[in-house]
C-alpha cells in the first residue's frame, strides 16, 4: 500500500494520539471495524457480486459465510492468533469445495475485504496522513497475514479432499470379492501404475486377513499395459500373499503384457497364471480342494 505525505495539508485532530504505537492502533482498528460492521460486510459483499465470484452460492449462504469471515478477520486482528481463522477456512473449504469453489475465488474475496477495510480505514484516518501511514503499517501485515492463512489452508483442504477422492476411486475401481468361502477376486480395470499398484496390495492384502482367503484370482484382462515397475511390484504382491497364506493366480494376460514380463526379466516362476478368468476360476477351486464340474459349472466337495 502507499504511504502517504503531503506537508501543504493542515492536519485536523483526530481521535487517535500521534505517540499511539502498534499495539495501541489495532485495538482502534477492531473497535472502527466492529463498529461498522454491517456497512462494510455489505460493501464487501457488492464488489465479490461484480467480480462474479462464489456465485455456486445463494444469496442466504453468501450472507452467512461472508459474516462468518468478515468476524473470523476481525478476531484475528485483534488476538493476532490464526488458529482459528485455520480451522474456520478448513471448515468452510469442506462445505463449498464439493460445490466447485475454486482456490482463487478464495483468495479473490479476502484480498476484496483486505482492500474495503483499508479503504475504510482511509476515509477514517485520511486528514491526519502520518497517523494515517501508520495505521496502515499496523493493518497491512496482519491482512497479509490472514490473507495468506485461509489461502494455504483452503489448498490444504483442497489437496487432502483430492487425496481422498482418489483413494475413494481406486477403492471403487479394484475391490477385493469374496466369490465363496477362503476364495477372492480382485478385477483390474484401467490403468495400472505404480501409486495404483500400492493401493491394491493393502486392498489385496487386507481381504486376504479379513476372509482368511486361501486362494486369490487377480484378474487383469481390463488393464491395457504395464510398466516395469507396476510389473515388479505384481510379483511383490504375490510373495506379500503367499507369506499370509495364500495363492494368487493371475488371469487375463493380454500378449503385449505378456511380451513386457518376459522382456524386463520378471520372475515368472513366482507367478500362476491362467489365460481368463473361468479358467482361474477353475483352477482356484481345484487348489481348495472342490470338485469342478465343466458341464454345469457347479463344484462340490
Amino acid at each position: 500500500m502507499t504511504r502517504f505525505e503531503d506537508p501543504s495539508v493542515t492536519v485536523a485532530p483526530t481521535d487517535a494520539s500521534p505517540g499511539l504505537d502498534e499495539q495501541a492502533l489495532l485495538p482502534q482498528l477492531v473497535a472502527h471495524l466492529r463498529e461498522h460492521r454491517t456497512r462494510l460486510r455489505q460493501e464487501w459483499v457488492g464488489r465479490i457480486q461484480e467480480t462474479h465470484l462464489l456465485q455456486a452460492m445463494t444469496a442466504q449462504e453468501m450472507v452467512a459465510e461472508t459474516t462468518l469471515v468478515y468476524d473470523n478477520y476481525v478476531e484475528v486482528l485483534e488476538t493476532g492468533s490464526v488458529e482459528a481463522l485455520q480451522h474456520y477456512a478448513r471448515d468452510l473449504s469442506e462445505r463449498i469445495i464439493p460445490r466447485g469453489v475454486e482456490t482463487h475465488e478464495v483468495v479473490g474475496i479476502v484480498l476484496l475485504l483486505r482492500d474495503v477495510l483499508a479503504r475504510s480505514l482511509f476515509e477514517k484516518y485520511q486528514r491526519d496522513f502520518s497517523l494515517l501511514n501508520r495505521v496502515l503499517d499496523a493493518y497491512e501485515p496482519a491482512a497479509n497475514r490472514i490473507a495468506n492463512t485461509v489461502a494455504v489452508s483452503f489448498v490444504e483442504e483442497r489437496e487432502r479432499v483430492i487425496r481422498q477422492q482418489q483413494d475413494s476411486i481406486r477403492e471403487l475401481s479394484t475391490p477385493v470379492l469374496p466369490v465363496r468361502e477362503r476364495l477372492l477376486i480382485l478385477p483390474i480395470i484401467g490403468v495400472l501404475d505404480r501409486e495404483r499398484a500400492r493401493q491394491l496390495t493393502v486392498q489385496l492384502l487386507g481381504g486376504i486377513r479379513t476372509h482368511r482367503a486361501k486362494v486369490v484370482v487377480v484378474d487383469i484382462t481390463g488393464v491395457p499395459d504395464v510398466d516395469e515397475s507396476v510389473a515388479n511390484h505384481l510379483v511383490r504382491t504375490v510373495d506379500a500373499s503367499r507369506l499370509m497364506g495364500a495363492s494368487v493366480i493371475i488371469t487375463g494376460l493380454s500378449p503385449e503384457i505378456a511380451q513386457t514380463l518376459v522382456t524386463i526379466g520378471v520372475d515368472l516362476s513366482k507367478m500362476n497364471t491362467i489365460g481368463d478368468l473361468q479358467g482361474g476360476l477353475e483352477e482356484a477351486e481345484r487348489l481348495l480342494g472342490f470338485a469342478v464340474s465343466r458341464e454345469d459349472g457347479n463344484g462340490g466337495p
